[in-house]
């Protein structure tokens, strides 16, 4: 790794961040998503035990870190920057210190046959000309230049505090900090959807809290048991996380003595969204999110869609609305929730369903069986037994 190449004090080491989107946002807006780009970044390096220094720069972030492999896995799930590079940072440093470094030090980077070439990038008032700086530096290194395909590129950066050298670009995670868009409530279930549902608008700066519901007693809890085991995965992403485990099978059983089998899907999906619209309040959430995408069960049909969301005022996002299933898992295996997500559990949507509920549910008569049913006793009492956790 290239931080463990030189132990000088002349110069900084760990890496450098360049931000995003945010970056076009006006001065106060992007102020604000920078300190939570900050804030996000020092929590996360707590979570993995990282020993580091931040050094906050009008263009840049430059994170000081004797660990380039947590760091570096901290870095690819941040919200809000471009991209990263392992770099040495020579702060308020002249151009003759970078040529000296180089030349002592070029033959530990290009090979003997490889060819190279250097990219410049300065702050718009500074005075020193990029072709100074190829003049002053390049001719130090005794390898052929390519600047169309390198085997290998220097990147010299000179802004107001100092200058940067690096080597690689690493694609970060992109988006806007997590947490400048307000707070969602995401419904979990467990499975593959929703968890790449989550980190979608969480990538869009939104603050998950996630709210899972399970039929135990009447299955096993290893449902609850995988929540927990995606939410430490999600970590990687959002600094924390708070979940609510609602207990669900007394609406079940009632629903079952009393409903209609081709509709109890329906009737378990809009009690739930009564129930997430509480807690959203509570919480003080924006809109509710769901890993539902268009057609992929009979319950996601354009009409049962628009059935399960009439119970609800607060606006519903759905990130994967229009995705495919293999589109879903090829982000879930990215994210790192696949292998998680695939581990046999009971799904409390699927418990007493039939073998075809129906696509095409009829909203008048949902309604008339809601009013049958008279569960508003029962979504309150699981309300209030619902179990609350911060991982």
């Amino acid at each position: 790794m290239l931080i463990s190449m030189v132990n000088t004090d002349v110069l900084k080491h760990g890496f450098l961040l360049a931000f995003g989107e945010m970056f076009l946002k006006s001065r106060g807006v992007e102020s604000i998503m920078r300190k939570r780009l900050i804030d996000n970044a020092v929590q996360l390096f707590k979570n993995a035990g990282i020993t580091y220094k931040v050094h906050l720069l009008r263009e840049r972030i430059f994170v000081e870190s004797t660990d380039a492999e947590k760091t570096g896995d901290v870095l690819k799930g941040l919200f809000g920057i471009s991209w990263f590079s392992e770099a040495y940072f020579f702060r308020n440093r002249e151009l003759s210190d970078i040529q000296k470094f180089i030349k002592a030090h070029w033959r530990d980077w290009i090979g003997e046959k490889e060819t190279f070439a250097m990219r410049i990038g300065k702050s718009g008032n500074d005075s020193e000309s990029r072709e100074n700086i190829i003049e002053n530096i390049a001719p130090h290194i005794k390898r052929r230049v390519n600047l169309d395909d390198p085997d290998k590129e220097i990147f010299i950066e000179r802004r107001n505090a100092g200058w940067f050298l690096y080597f690689k670009k690493e694609k970060g995670a992109g988006g806007l900090p997590a947490g400048t868009q307000g707070g969602v409530l995401t419904l979990i279930s467990g499975g593959i959807d929703s968890p790449v549902a989550s980190h979608m608008i969480a990538r869009r700066g939104a603050a998950n809290i996630w709210l899972h519901f399970h039929s135990f007693p009447l299955v096993s809890q290893k449902s609850v048991e995988k929540v927990r085991e995606l939410a430490r995965e999600f970590l990687r992403f959002q600094p924390s996380l708070k979940i609510y485990f609602m207990p669900f099978s007394g609406i079940q059983l009632k629903i079952k003595l009393h409903a209609d089998p081709k509709y109890r899907i329906l009737l378990y999906r809009r009690a739930m969204m009564k129930i997430a619209e509480r807690i959203a309040q509570k919480e003080h959430c924006e809109t509710l999110v769901t890993g539902e995408a268009l057609g992929q069960v009979g319950s996601q049909t354009a009409r049962n869609l628009a059935i399960i969301e009439e119970v609800t005022k607060i606006p519903i996002l759905r990130p994967l609305i229009g995705m495919d299933k293999e589109e879903i898992i090829e982000r879930a295996k990215k994210i790192g929730t696949y292998a998680i997500s695939i581990k046999p559990q009971e799904d409390c949507c699927t418990l007493f369903i039939p073998a075809h509920p129906t696509a095409e549910g009829k909203l008048a008569e949902i309604k008339k069986l809601e009013q049958k049913l008279k569960l508003t006793t029962l979504i309150s009492g699981a309300i209030k037994r619902a179990e609350v956790e911060r991982i």
